[in-house]
């Protein structure tokens, strides 16, 4: 007897359409869901036929009856301050296991805040920020740092070339650096409100060396590494280069070849009064990267490989980091540096 299937909200968009390229084909079982009809049939007659679940956000019977037929559903359509709350309601209230691509902080700190009583009644596992930007700062942080005492400052940095926004990235952007609440980490507590962004420099290791970094970049990985880091700062940054690139806004129609061509390093330093340790991760497609390390734990939850009990988590919360990063790193979508004597 085959598995439930997962099902895959915003299957129509880019991620989305990785997502349900890369569970075809490890042989599973997808529901493709949305709010356009047309778009998903034709998707699921690409895909040879399988079933695909029309529920509009307003619709929160449609998103409950998807949830219902489903294991696992893949939330891939943002921006997630927009879409997050009705898709993860209606998962919890269908009892299925949920994982999102948001990287919106409100977003993340929403899930930790209202949706954590309902999945640990229902008995589920939400893994929100499974994300590139977000997702794999907080795996990372956690494979550099994690255990440490005594962490003065923990800095994640994105370095990204080529990178390829689609309509919804695009709005998600826009609306990240237009807020005015952003959360930050500091003096070993979150802080909201405006914060003036600066320049600073980054020292990526060669063959990258010192970058010029946007700070702070508004991701979720402020929210979520605390909750497993002992770290007094935590302030995630981005190539200032990745934006002064003009083709990363004027692209959102360009071909899937095209928008594959993104390169990128996450650094991790964790600075403590004895010096600091640091590891990276490098990699091509930053897309399918997000992709499939969603896949890996939308699997694992559907296979029973996931977390001893219900609740609310980022990555490095449900999974242990290390390995998780190099079973990543096995199916080819980065290398992984970490420093030795790392906790495990």
């Amino acid at each position: 007897m085959s598995s439930p299937p997962i099902a895959i909200y915003g299957a129509t968009g880019h991620t989305g359409r990785l997502v349900a390229a890369e569970l075809r084909a490890r042989g599973r079982d997808v529901i493709l869901a949305g709010r356009d009809g047309g778009a998903l049939k034709a998707l699921a007659d690409e895909l040879g036929g399988v079933p695909a679940h029309q529920a509009a956000l307003d619709d929160p019977d449609a998103l409950r009856a998807l949830a219902a037929r489903a294991a696992v559903l893949v939330h891939c359509a943002g921006p997630f301050t927009e879409t997050g709350r009705p898709v993860a309601r209606a998962a919890a209230e269908a009892g299925c296991h949920y994982v999102d691509h948001g990287l919106e902080q409100h977003h993340t700190a929403w899930m930790f805040d209202v949706m954590r009583e309902p999945a640990e009644s229902a008995g589920i596992t939400m893994i929100t920020a499974m994300s590139f930007y977000g997702g794999l700062g907080d795996l990372l942080a956690s494979a550099v740092a994690g255990g440490l005492t005594g962490v003065d400052r923990l800095v994640v940095a994105y370095a990204v070339t080529g990178w390829r926004l689609t309509t919804g990235a695009r709005k998600t952007a826009e609306l990240l650096f237009a807020d005015t609440r952003r959360i930050s980490y500091t003096q070993g507590g979150f802080q909201v409100g405006y914060v003036e962004p600066r320049n600073v420099v980054f020292p990526f290791p060669p063959p990258l060396g010192p970058r010029t970094m946007i700070a702070p970049l508004p991701s979720s990985d402020v929210v979520t590494i605390p909750r497993h880091v002992a770290a007094r700062e935590v302030e995630a940054q981005l190539t200032s280069r990745t934006f002064e690139e003009e083709q990363a806004f004027t692209s959102e129609h360009v071909d899937a070849g095209t928008r594959a061509g993104s390169d990128f390093t996450v650094a991790v330093q964790a600075i403590t009064a004895d010096g600091n340790r640091a590891g990276q991760v490098s990699g091509h497609d930053l897309w399918r990267a997000s992709a499939v390390a969603s896949v890996e734990a939308a699997v694992r939850l559907a296979d029973g490989q996931g977390p001893a009990s219900g609740g609310v988590l980022s990555p490095a919360e449900a999974f242990p980091a290390e390995p998780y990063l190099r079973e990543l790193e096995r199916l080819g979508l980065f290398t992984v540096r970490l420093p030795d004597g790392a906790p495990r």
